[in-house]
């Protein structure tokens, strides 16, 4: 689907239309993508009101699976969503609709065909539910407007109940704004908006959150939003034509009365720098005035507030932003948020009880996720050091007490691969079930960088860029494959298979390109069964594909993965190396 997907962007980018997109969602190859997507989902596994998981599709062949979906498509009815409630920092309860895996399956399907028409079209300072932007982008978006602009007031919005709130007929016409003009298409998503609720009938607005497609729609709305409040300043369009946009914005600001204004925005969380107060009360009011009458949302005026950042501080994504005086110049400065502080407190003390408890290697290892999560995004708080450390010492005695009789306090020795990656060797710590436990208050500070605009999924030179930005940040992988559950591993097959996938920096052994942790198979060289161990010497980090391959006795099963691999001369050498020890045939 890559080539469709790469022409729907570049088509969407010249402003051309779509109104034969149905044909493209029911296409076999975009069917069997989409199944395969959500197979790697976590959420593969949760059913709906049909108590289907996608598993139950399995004993389906795949034309019979292909025109199943089909069908189904042709009078499509979404079945009623379940509701669940999960619990908000604050004490209170988010809702969440679980649509059915057909569901599931179908709003990813289109999903797939609509997201790169959306994505050329939508505002570059919109961060939330989009394809490799993160909070970390949106924060440096933040502090780079502070720091180099000199924008030191905040106007921040707060949206009231957004997701419940999205009006549906709006969304409509933005869709068919935006080039999505395939009234087939537009039906079916006006149905999925209508999907029931279980136990609260059919919604006359919102969209529930929990849906794939939900995120997506969501960032639709918002765009609206995105690109007004750019038109009024960054985006302004003169009369003259300028090298540079800080030309024009320097023009802007000597000769007219505008209010200069640039947004950052995280899905439903924004906020506008402006220059001065006067322009911030401007902002302020115009844009709770447009969100009332152009998008039909309400603001929480409790919740939202104009912030001079040199006197108090604002909030964002869990930081606390503020800017201090440094010679001549205000910078911006960041701490954790007080709430997130109490939330990691409470967390960890879970944790270390958990440990306790229960004396296992996965406990310990879901302990270092926790931790490695917690520096991964909190390492671009200009102060993590100091919040990190505070943290630290009021767990101290926690720690102590839970782990004196169970774990050894030491500096670590020989320490593996994927702790010595992270953490210094000098930092004390508790050794439990042969572990260390990666140190709260040992976290490597970075700078956030801006968001790339040469990286996307829909142009061959954005790939490449993507591959050579992601190969670094094997930590977030880490983090994931450290709470993935292996029934049967024992204590130095978890460790060393996290410590092998740090060495290899993620890459796998035979092609060497890097592989996401859903894809990561570690296969022993020599296996169990002939006498192997779970020695870090014998394991190798696969992808899950190659190591079928590897395994595989079938000869269509061989052919198969052989077709979709692709491997060259060198990489089928090693494969063969690798069935050698395992006592299998060559593939010739």
């Amino acid at each position: 689907m890559q080539e469709t997907f790469d022409k729907l962007y570049e088509d969407s980018r010249h402003g051309q239309s779509f109104s034969k997109l149905y044909d493209i969602i029911t296409s076999e190859s975009n069917i069997l993508l989409a199944s395969r997507t959500i197979k790697s989902n976590k959420g593969s596994t949760t059913a709906g009101t049909d108590n289907f998981i996608i598993d139950n599709y399995k004993i389906m062949c795949k034309e019979d699976f292909v025109k199943h979906i089909k069908n189904q498509l042709k009078n499509y009815r979404p079945k009623a969503v379940r509701r669940v409630y999960i619990p908000k920092p604050n004490g209170d309860k988010r809702p969440l609709g679980i649509p059915s895996m057909l569901d599931r399956l179908i709003q990813q399907m289109i999903k797939q065909v609509i997201e790169p028409i959306c994505e050329a079209k939508f505002y570059k300072h919109s961060y939330g539910f989009r394809p490799l932007r993160s909070t970390h982008h949106a924060i440096s978006r933040t502090m780079s407007l502070v720091n180099r602009n000199k924008l030191h007031y905040s106007v921040d919005i707060d949206i009231k109940g957004f997701f419940d709130n999205v009006n549906h007929s709006l969304l409509l016409k933005q869709l068919w704004n935006i080039g999505i003009r395939d009234k087939v298409l537009l039906k079916i998503i006006y149905k999925i908006l209508k999907t029931p609720i279980k136990g609260e009938g059919i919604p006359s607005k919102g969209t529930p959150q929990g849906g794939i497609l939900s995120p997506l729609l969501s960032n639709i709305v918002l765009n609206d939003l995105d690109q007004w409040v750019a038109g009024q300043w960054e985006n302004f369009r003169t009369k003259r034509k300028y090298a540079y946009n800080f030309s024009k914005c320097n023009v802007l600001r000597d000769t007219s009365k505008m209010k200069e204004g640039y947004i950052v925005r995280y899905a439903d969380d924004f906020k506008i720098f402006a220059r001065d107060p006067h322009s911030a009360k401007k902002w302020y009011h115009a844009v709770r005035q447009y969100l009332k009458d152009r998008l039909k949302l309400d603001i929480s005026h409790e919740k939202s507030k104009i912030i001079n950042i040199r006197k108090g501080k604002s909030e964002f994504l869990g930081y606390t932003l503020y800017a201090i005086k440094k010679s001549d110049k205000w910078v911006c400065n960041s701490n954790i948020r007080k709430k997130k502080k109490l939330e990691i407190k409470t967390k960890a003390k879970e944790l270390i009880k958990k440990i306790q408890k229960s004396l296992t290697a996965q406990n310990v290892l879901l302990y270092n996720s926790f931790i490695l999560g917690i520096h991964n995004y909190f390492r671009y708080v200009t102060n993590v050091n100091l919040d990190m450390q505070r943290i630290a010492y009021d767990l101290s005695m926690t720690s102590y007490n839970r782990f004196k009789n169970i774990g050894v306090r030491e500096r670590p020795i020989n320490a593996p691969p994927s702790y010595e990656k992270f953490y210094k060797s000098n930092y004390t710590t508790y050794k439990i079930c042969g572990i260390y436990l990666y140190p709260l208050a040992d976290v490597r500070t970075k700078v956030a960088k801006s968001f790339s605009s040469k990286r996307s999924f829909y142009s061959k030179e954005g790939r490449e860029s993507i591959h050579k930005y992601l190969a670094p940040e094997v930590s977030y992988e880490i983090q994931k494959l450290l709470i993935s559950n292996i029934p049967n591993g024992t204590m130095d097959y978890l460790d060393n298979r996290i410590s092998r996938y740090s060495m290899k920096m993620g890459k796998c052994e035979i092609t060497n390109e890097f592989i996401h942790a859903h894809e990561v198979h570690c296969h022993h060289f020599k296996p169990k069964m002939l006498g192997g161990t779970d020695e870090f010497k014998n394991l190798r980090i696969i992808k899950n594909d190659v190591h079928k391959l590897i395994h595989a006795t079938n000869g269509e099963t061989i052919i198969k993965y052989l077709k979709e691999l692709k491997l060259d001369s060198e990489q089928m050498k090693k494969v063969n190396q690798y069935r050698k020890a395992c006592s299998l045939l060559e593939i010739g």
